[in-house]
């Protein structure tokens, strides 16, 4: 065995085909299959069950896959030990955000995280976050910071903040910027992403619990889209008051808190729970605790 071949079919495992494997490692398909398939032949036996629809792991896959995390996370810490030995870190940590928060966090935390860790490197990318919960679970997310996400068997939640959310109207709509209750959302026009999104299952809950639904009239699930058809007024929008403050023309919106009740968003960061995190992990988590902490401070 060597360790790319442990790398190799451990991504093919977590990522459940070798046509995912391939893109995420950036290497052939018929290469990567004669990786593995050697690994197979220097144990003696099977470790995945080749189907059209990608693999399933035998039993000795099954045991190989949590062996070779080990294996896998231990070189990762032997080459952090050995950085730290020449005063630096070095190693690769893939983050996702949120849409409503992304835009404003990417670059204080990019910064942050080179100024403390300049040998490393930073992946950031975009999601929902159901989306980003599996891709944790499958390895392409090291972490990511997550909305009203529940801990599963493969991934842990740490809780964070909690974020208000807001009514979103046109100054052509109304001028109206008091408290508005959740019962007469549903009597509005709403522009909301479509589902699993986080904020859209929320309010749906919480009509529903009244014996209402929403009236929504166009579903988009980019945040800048959103505030651009609301900024035209054809329709409203439930957001944090952090996607708001990314909008650069946020002087034709107005902001109404939501009560009675408040509607609130829970964001929690969250890794996996069958990888160990590296030190640079834990660094990156750090981060991106001082730097949410910070900006919705100034909220």
């Amino acid at each position: 065995m060597d360790l790319k071949q442990i790398e190799y079919f451990v991504r093919v495992a977590e990522l459940g085909s070798f046509t995912n494997a391939s893109i995420a490692l950036d290497i052939a398909q018929p290469a990567l299959s004669r990786q593995v398939r050697r690994l197979e032949v220097e144990l003696r036996q099977p470790l995945l069950l080749r189907n059209g629809r990608g693999v399933t792991l035998t039993e000795a896959g099954k045991i190989m896959l949590e062996h070779g995390r080990g294996v896998l996370h231990q070189i990762e810490r032997v080459r952090e030990e050995l950085s730290r030995a020449r005063g630096g870190y070095v190693g690769r940590v893939a983050v996702g955000l949120p849409p409503s928060l992304a835009r404003v966090l990417t670059v204080p935390m990019t910064r942050a995280f080179q100024a403390s860790m300049p040998d490393a490197i930073l992946t950031i990318s975009e999601g929902l976050s159901v989306t980003m919960q599996e891709s944790i679970a499958q390895g392409r997310l090291d972490m990511a910071l997550l909305y009203d996400s529940r801990p599963s068997a493969e991934v842990e939640i740490h809780p964070l903040a909690h974020q208000p959310l807001n009514l979103l109207q046109s100054n052509q709509q109304s001028n109206d910027t008091t408290p508005i209750t959740v019962d007469a959302l549903s009597r509005l026009p709403l522009i909301m992403p479509s589902r699993p999104n986080a904020i859209r299952m929320l309010v749906e809950h919480e009509l529903a619990v009244r014996g209402r639904q929403p009236r929504i009239v166009i579903e988009a699930d980019a945040i800048p889209a959103i505030l651009d058809l609301v900024a035209d007024g054809l329709g409203a929008a439930i957001l944090p008051a952090s996607a708001l403050s990314s909008f650069g023309h946020g002087d034709a919106l107005n902001m109404r808190p939501i009560q009675n009740p408040p509607l609130v968003a829970k964001l929690a960061w969250a890794v996996s729970a069958r990888r160990p995190m590296t030190q640079v992990q834990r660094n990156v988590v750090s981060i991106i605790e001082a730097q949410v902490k910070d900006y919705l401070g100034t909220l």
